[in-house]
């Protein structure tokens, strides 16, 4: 089946910025949706960012819009999320997601496969 491999994890101070990367192999990556979902400690899984089987429709999570950027480059087979302006508060583990269709949604539920995650620390 598909595999999803993040990286680009790691410790940040608050105001930072980090780049995520997550590639993929073993499917059609081009005509998936895909996104981040990131999970704090003691929290559930949340949605972060999607984006659409083309790199177009971004979609973030109000607490994330306007710091975080996500985008594909399918020659690559990688999505990227630039996050910048990073708070404590974004502290958590980050998952890339792949969904089998065009577009993707912002509940776990809705995605087919996923990454092992990479952890992202923000210091105050």
């Amino acid at each position: 089946q598909v595999q999803l491999v993040e990286s680009g994890g790691g410790l940040e101070q608050a105001g930072g910025s980090l780049r995520l990367a997550c590639v993929a192999s073993g499917g059609t990556f081009t005509s998936y949706a895909m996104a981040w979902f990131r999970q704090a400690p003691g929290k559930e899984r949340d949605f972060a960012a999607s984006i659409n089987y083309i790199g177009r429709s971004p979609r973030y999570t109000d607490s994330v819009k306007g710091r975080f950027i996500i985008s594909r480059d399918n020659a690559k087979n990688t999505v990227y999320l630039q996050m910048n302006s990073l708070k404590p508060e974004d502290t958590a583990v980050y998952y890339c997601a792949a969904k089998k269709s065009a577009y993707g949604g912002i509940f776990t539920q809705d995605y087919d496969y996923w990454g092992q995650g990479t952890q992202v620390t923000v210091s105050s």
